[in-house]
């Protein structure tokens, strides 16, 4: 009885020791996304830029709709319609960073040429994705931040009846699926060495046509509101919008909670099966020499 309880105590040290060790493995790739971050100062500089701009100039489209001849809002109403937009703005910013995050990772690799030893080290995929896409959410909380508050400086946004709580339960088990989503589109850097990055922008292009980012998806013909359906930044934005816009708690979100869990269990593994198929094919052909 004493020996095998010796023995489970030694199992228990190795196994945590083991992910211990994955651990620390994989903060190298957050840390390392840290440096790649500073030593690109200037192009982050642009990026934050480029994002203020384009949500304060759809936001203001928000501003001026009482403006428009014929039409009349309410104040209550106008300030509301404000923040549906400044929400989705906010939220376009996140999965946009997110996304470039993980795939510019692959991009620079290739343009450095450590591509390959990154394939070649001991290192599962698992971890070496998971700290590729946990320093591209908190990148991307911090951009969104940073954008909100500049927002916050140009329009009123009445966040008094906000559910923080919930909205930041939301946004973490939405950016699960998120996740996932980066991984598979960074197989396009990986097997289109020259343009690969700019092909996963129509990743991006069609989740912002489908999920209601600047509208609501009942607007969307029929024969295309079925991929509103199945893309998980349609339940994102739902939720975070009741969220902080009428105060709803995780009973009254549970319709878009269940939804994003769900995505998150399939879309992480398949992106993960994807791009070990990726990675496959890239060595068995060659490519992963092509840098460019």
């Amino acid at each position: 009885m004493i020996e095998t309880k010796r023995l489970r105590d030694i199992r228990s040290g190795a196994w945590l020791r083991a992910l211990g060790q994955e651990a620390n493995k994989s903060y190298a790739f957050i840390e390392r996304g840290w440096y790649l971050s500073k030593r690109y100062w200037a192009w982050e500089a642009v990026w934050v830029v480029y994002n203020i701009v384009n949500a304060l100039a759809v936001t203001f489209i928000a501003a001026t709709a009482s403006l428009i001849p014929g039409v009349t809002i309410p104040p209550a109403a106008l300030n509301q319609f404000i923040l549906y937009l400044a929400i989705g703005t906010a939220i376009w910013t996140y999965i946009s960073v997110v996304f470039d995050s993980v795939t510019e990772t692959v991009t620079i690799e290739r343009w450095e040429g450590t591509i390959e030893y990154t394939f070649m080290a001991p290192v599962s995929r698992l971890t070496h994705m998971l700290g590729i896409c946990v320093y591209a959410i908190a990148h991307g909380i911090i951009m969104t931040i940073v954008q909100l508050l500049v927002m916050g400086l140009f329009f009123h946004l009445d966040l008094s009846h906000a559910n923080w709580s919930a909205a930041l339960f939301l946004l973490l088990v939405g950016s699960v699926s998120l996740i996932g989503l980066g991984i598979i589109a960074a197989i396009l850097p990986l097997l289109f060495t020259e343009r690969g990055a700019q092909m996963a922008y129509i990743i991006r292009a069609i989740l912002l046509l489908v999920s209601g980012v600047y509208y609501p998806v009942s607007v969307l013909p029929p024969w295309l509101r079925w991929m509103s359906v199945i893309s998980p930044v349609t339940y994102l934005l739902e939720g975070l919008r009741k969220s902080i816009q009428t105060g709803a708690g995780l009973v009254e979100l549970w319709p878009d909670v269940w939804p994003l869990i769900i995505s998150g269990i399939v879309l992480v593994p398949l992106g993960l099966w994807i791009f070990a198929q990726a990675e496959r094919y890239a060595k068995r052909t060659g490519k992963l020499k092509r840098n460019g």
